[in-house]
């Protein structure tokens, strides 16, 4: 049983598919009764996997701290259809044939990426121009200039290749996109990529086999009797 968390507590968290990392902490909200949690590193919606949440003071002063450590994920790319969002929340908008690419190719187009480089981030994300999220923009069909972040890739694994799907491992600085790094090596290639599933496997040193899924932590805290207002 995780110990109460009222005097601050860094839980490591699965994040199931088809919420927002948002949801994550509300649903912790509810079940401590402790309203300062937050969490160090969104995942979208369609990712899965691990999320530090940070209960009470002092551990929501640390997020800066817990943010910092590289992420390392497990993905699976579409090769040959490409989406808006980069990912598979969006309808395919363009389809191209990517029969013809070798494994080595995909490789190669990767390898490039690996380093520090500028990352232009994806129209369908929280980042904000203008006072105003970048996804409420897009939602209305707009395309606005987006500052490019300077990100590193530490380094990438190709694990399968079974066209059109492509199956990697990578670990990257805080901040980086997953999706625009398929949406641009998906370019470079000729034929555009989206993002089909991403799993994040560790933080820094945290990793997802010491994370509880969401409902055992919310009826493990629940069952404790774990609520105090804070």
């Amino acid at each position: 049983m995780p110990s109460c968390p009222s005097d601050g507590a860094a839980i490591l968290v699965d994040k199931p598919q088809g919420i927002t990392s948002r949801d994550v902490v509300n649903a912790l909200q509810r079940a401590t009764g402790i309203q300062k949690v937050g969490h160090a590193g969104t995942l979208d919606p369609m990712a899965t996997g691990l999320l530090i949440v940070l209960v009470a003071r002092p551990a929501t002063r640390l997020q800066a701290a817990f943010m910092h450590h590289d992420k390392t994920y497990v993905g699976t790319m579409r090769l040959g259809e490409r989406t808006l969002s980069h990912d598979a929340n969006t309808e395919v908008v363009e389809t191209v044939d990517p029969s013809a690419l070798t494994c080595e190719q995909i490789t190669a187009a990767w390898k490039e990426y690996v380093g520090a480089f500028w990352q232009t981030p994806p129209m369908y994300s929280a980042v904000k121009v203008g006072g105003e999220p970048l996804y409420k923009k897009a939602r209305r069909g707009e395309t606005v200039d987006r500052p490019p972040r300077r990100v590193h890739l530490k380094a990438v694994d190709i694990l399968n290749w079974s066209c059109p799907n492509l199956q990697f491992r990578m670990t990257c600085s805080k901040g980086t996109y997953v999706r625009a790094l398929a949406r641009d090596v998906g370019g470079d290639l000729g034929v555009g990529a989206h993002l089909t599933a991403l799993r994040r496997t560790a933080i820094g040193p945290y990793r997802l086999s010491s994370a509880w899924s969401l409902d055992a932590l919310v009826t493990a805290l629940t069952d404790d009797g774990v609520h105090h207002d804070a």
